[in-house]
């Protein structure tokens, strides 16, 4: 039954990452009207440095296709993880009402990265 859970939420976060990932490259969904000004200013000052979105956008969809198969879950997990910092982070600080669905994904990831602790074993050795 846990790997079922972990299997469909693995499947949700993935494509959430692979979708925002391509969104970077072809921008076919239009920000929100109303953005706090924090957020503005961080996404203009992301966007001045002109390899930083699709360095983002190569990470997300690479690590989202990753995380969506069972043998390389694990490795798609660890990618993910600074974007996933960064998303939070960006969420706590300037946009929170965005926080609630961060929380969960970060959850998510964590969960997943728990789960395949002993493959990141030989890290730390």
């Amino acid at each position: 039954m846990k790997n079922k859970v972990i299997l469909v939420l693995s499947v949700l976060f993935g494509l959430m990452f692979i979708n925002s990932g391509l969104n970077k490259f072809f921008a076919y969904m239009p920000m929100p009207d109303e953005m706090p000004q924090g957020a503005v200013a961080l996404m203009e000052a992301m966007a001045s440095v002109g390899w930083l979105f699709p360095l983002v956008g190569v990470v997300e969809v690479v690590g989202g296709l990753l995380f969506i198969t069972n043998k390389y879950r694990a490795l798609g997990a660890i990618i993910i993880f600074p974007v996933m910092v960064g998303v939070l982070l960006t969420h706590i600080v300037n946009i929170p009402g965005g926080l609630p669905l961060a929380l969960v994904l970060f959850a998510i990831n964590a969960w997943v990265m728990i789960e395949n602790r002993e493959k990141y074993a030989p890290l730390f050795q």
